[in-house]
């Protein structure tokens, strides 16, 4: 952006403190001007001729005076100024220091360097303030774009994988005329199915963290019952009980987003789940300010170092007791992680000690009031 030169803030505050010292200085002869020269009498020849008797004159008039202190009057005010530029010009460069820092550390952050930090020493003042909550944006931002290039890269893999696979079908249909037909068109269908699912869960995980949706009372219970429900084919095929239990739990928030957070929950507590004969129990309650929903499964020993990689983005826990034919797309509990932090939720994952992991979500139970304007 163009704009016209001006003045730096150093300067301005020299000219400032200068031009500050300068007035203090005229105020003070000033007040040497009113109150101590308006007491000396003004005396001259005409007046002593017209006195009759002796006239003695211990000291200098009032002309005398102005005449002595006139130059020492300007003298001391040049050295004011002098002193005030020069005085002024080190103590802004002294308290402007820290802004310069700052200054550079914005620099080298819009030319891509964002691991640099200002860790600014001193006191906790204003400009101590400013460089902690710079360094603080600086972390955010660098831990962002590197999540954001890390998926970047998972997405891109994942998605080659069907497309290589529908790329090789293409290949053996063109090259073997004689081949099953139909056995390759139900393998590019399935192909194609996942390469489908994995894009609409990475729209879905790109704008569940955005909070552009519609706030609505929400009951919890309702919404495990619909997910439980639509995912009892899956549960009877794979021999699981799911049992739902708990009360009305009233939230609010995207009653989409919100079904779509239990229905993954769910799906995952499936599929991740003993080879037969496991279960899954999905219980809704109210909890003070907040409306909890939990989801427990059995299945193997879930390794506690495991956890915190759960809700990344194609971490599928390969630790964990799946099936090929419900390998996911391991977006689940990093679309559940982004839906839940969207509604200023909590996601709390435990491993059970027999075996299985508990998830539990808290909700807020109330609309949450947007925070105060700067």
């Amino acid at each position: 952006m163009n704009r016209r030169p001006g003045l730096s803030a150093r300067l301005k505050l020299t000219i400032s403190y200068a031009g500050f010292l300068l007035l203090a200085g005229a105020l003070l002869l000033a007040v040497v001007w009113i109150f101590v020269l308006r007491w000396l009498p003004e005396i001259n020849a005409r007046s002593i001729q017209r006195r009759v008797g002796a006239v003695i004159i211990t000291g200098p008039n009032r002309s005398e005076v102005l005449r002595g202190f006139a130059p020492a009057m300007a003298m001391a005010l040049a050295f004011l100024l002098v002193f005030g530029l020069v005085g002024g010009w080190i103590l802004a460069g002294r308290m402007l220091a820290p802004l310069t820092r700052i200054t550079d550390a914005a620099r080298m952050a819009a030319n891509g360097s964002l691991s640099h930090r200002i860790r600014l020493p001193g006191p906790n003042d204003e400009f101590r303030e400013l460089a902690d909550v710079f360094d603080t944006m600086l972390e955010q931002l660098q831990s962002h774009v590197t999540e954001q290039r890390r998926f970047a890269a998972n997405a891109s893999h994942e998605l080659r994988t069907p497309l290589a696979i529908s790329q090789a079908l293409l290949d053996v249909a063109r090259n073997d005329p004689t081949r099953d037909q139909g056995e390759l068109i139900e393998r590019l269908h399935t192909v194609n199915t996942r390469a489908i699912d994995l894009t609409e869960a990475l729209l879905l995980l790109s704008g569940a963290d955005r909070k552009n949706f519609t706030g609505e009372p929400v009951d919890l219970s309702l919404i495990a019952e619909e997910a439980a429900e639509t995912l009892l084919p899956l549960a009877e095929k794979r021999q699981i009980t799911l049992d739902v239990t708990g009360e009305k739990t009233q939230t609010f928030g995207s009653a989409a987003l919100i079904l779509r957070m239990a229905t993954n929950l769910i799906q995952n507590a499936i599929v991740h789940n003993l080879p037969d004969g496991g279960t899954v129990t999905i219980h809704t309650e109210p909890r003070h300010d907040a409306s909890v929903l939990r989801v427990e499964n059995t299945g193997h020993r879930v390794p506690p170092e495991l956890l915190p990689t759960l809700t990344e983005p194609f971490q599928r826990g390969t630790q964990r007791a799946r099936t090929d034919e419900h390998a996911g797309v391991g977006l689940g509990l990093a679309i559940v992680h982004s839906i839940v932090r969207a509604h200023d939720g909590t996601l709390d994952l435990t491993p059970r000690p027999t075996g299985g992991l508990l998830v539990t979500i808290r909700l807020p139970s109330e609309p949450q009031a947007p925070p105060p304007a700067a």
